[in-house]
């Protein structure tokens, strides 16, 4: 079969590419021949492959018609373009929008996060709430307390004076004294202070015959504290308070020494023994 090779296809020509030809060699220059030379006829089952290229400088038809078809994209270009670097971190948020199973969790979770902050705000206002409370049961309490401890040491009954001894008890008689002794007598140096026996009001004060300077208490019962033979009054008006002084221990009036001569009258009668009085508040003398 004669050459279907046509000169038009030799290296050297001025076209860039190689154009097939219908019937073009099989082997062109596979045996180390020049390209001028015509190589052994292939066999007819041979007849419609693609002719070999030439080693010219022309490049090879493949890639011609590849960079032909594809030279809008750039891909003619000898070095390949680098592919674009994927950046895995962006398509997390992506991937978890478009998921609708992943979006829907996330909502459940949010709202069990806020429905356990919100249980957690209420269970600390609740908590604030009844230490408060406490706090002001506490201080009512307290309070109540207090107030009980004032009354009790308001109504306590205290000795009148705190350095003495007993010269006279209630119910006695002498020579010196007219009738049966009223009261009961605390011998102290004069000077020695005077306390209130207990709460109550002055209702009198000052000189009193044969019982000398003389201050009367009277107690919220109504009972009447005389204290005699004063050297000097303090307190002559006004409220007093258990353990409050009223004057001094002296010796005027109808004595024979310096002392403090106290009587109790209950409703302002009568006096009675200020010995049992005192025993009966807790008070020994």
């Amino acid at each position: 079969m004669a050459s279907t090779h046509s000169p038009a296809h030799l290296p050297g020509s001025s076209a860039g590419t190689q154009l097939l030809d219908p019937w073009p060699p099989a082997h062109l220059g596979e045996y180390g021949g020049s390209d001028d030379e015509a190589a052994p006829q292939p066999a007819e089952t041979n007849r419609h492959r693609m002719p070999r290229q030439t080693r010219g400088t022309a490049p090879l038809l493949g890639v011609t018609a590849v960079a032909a078809t594809l030279g809008a994209t750039g891909f003619a270009s000898a070095t390949p373009a680098a592919a674009p670097a994927v950046e895995a971190p962006d398509e997390a948020p992506v991937a978890l929008s478009a998921d609708p199973g992943l979006a829907l969790a996330a909502r459940i979770q949010q709202q069990a996060d806020s429905q356990r902050t919100a249980a957690e705000e209420t269970a600390r206002l609740q908590a604030a709430k009844e230490a408060e409370a406490k706090r002001a049961v506490q201080q009512q309490e307290a309070k109540r307390a207090a107030e009980a401890a004032e009354k009790a040491k308001l109504a306590a009954i205290n000795l009148p004076v705190r350095d003495y001894r007993l010269s006279a008890h209630y119910g006695q008689s002498a020579s010196y004294w007219a009738h049966l002794h009223t009261g009961l007598d605390f011998a102290a140096d004069t000077g020695t202070p005077v306390y209130a026996v207990g709460q109550g009001t002055i209702t009198s004060a000052g000189w009193a015959g044969s019982y000398g300077y003389r201050i009367v208490e009277t107690l919220p019962d109504g009972t009447e504290i005389w204290y005699c033979h004063l050297s000097s009054i303090i307190k002559g008006s006004g409220k007093v308070v258990p353990g409050q002084q009223l004057g001094k221990v002296g010796a005027t009036g109808n004595v024979t020494g310096p002392h403090l001569h106290l009587e109790v009258r209950p409703d302002g009668g009568a006096p009675v023994d200020p010995e049992s009085w005192f025993e009966q508040r807790g008070v020994t003398p």
